[in-house]
């Protein structure tokens, strides 16, 4: 549960003003997971209403807006994504499975995801970063992602929920630009 609850907060802030709207929205398929949990026993059922429901948290990663990317904190393999990481990056959600990220990041702005990575490899539980990434037609794509530890029993793996920067980049812009005009 406590993944679940990290994945959600870390959608929530990831929506800055929509933060409401988004948590509002995860709500009903975060309850029904948790549900879920509860009420199926330790065997596992292979058909029923109970299957359905332990779909609800997938669902809601494959509804999201956001980027979302688990990847493997040693190699930087592209272990799951959501449609939205397919559809920003320009190719099929299952083109990215098994790819390496940093085929998607420029090299001089790689320094910020191998940062996440190890930190969540290190024992960090989550970690926020801005980042780079290039689309299929090499289309620079700017970032503000969260970084969530999730450990297998054969490796640690970082969830990452991202969104484009366009907040960060239009304050960025802003100062540069007032930096300007008062030089001149």
């Amino acid at each position: 549960m406590a993944l679940l609850d990290c994945w959600a907060e870390a959608a929530t802030e990831l929506a800055g003003p929509d933060k409401d709207v988004v948590a509002a929205a995860l709500a009903p398929l975060l309850n029904a997971f948790r549900l879920a949990i509860r009420t199926t026993g330790t065997r596992r059922k292979t058909s029923g209403r109970p299957r359905a429901t332990r779909r609800a948290v997938p669902a809601a990663i494959d509804r999201v807006a956001d980027i979302f990317l688990a990847l493997d904190t040693d190699s930087g393999e592209i272990l799951d994504a959501n449609p939205a990481a397919g559809a920003a990056l320009g190719v099929a959600r299952d083109a990215l499975i098994g790819v390496a990220f940093n085929a998607f990041v420029p090299t001089d702005t790689q320094g910020p995801w191998w940062t996440a990575l190890d930190t969540i490899a290190e024992g960090q539980d989550n970690h926020v970063f801005l980042a780079s990434m290039r689309d299929r037609e090499g289309r620079p794509i700017r970032l503000e992602a969260s970084a969530t530890r999730y450990l297998r029993t054969d490796r640690t793996i970082a969830l990452i929920l991202a969104r484009p920067a366009t907040k960060v980049e239009t304050l960025v812009e802003a100062l540069v630009e007032s930096r300007t005009i008062d030089s001149l």
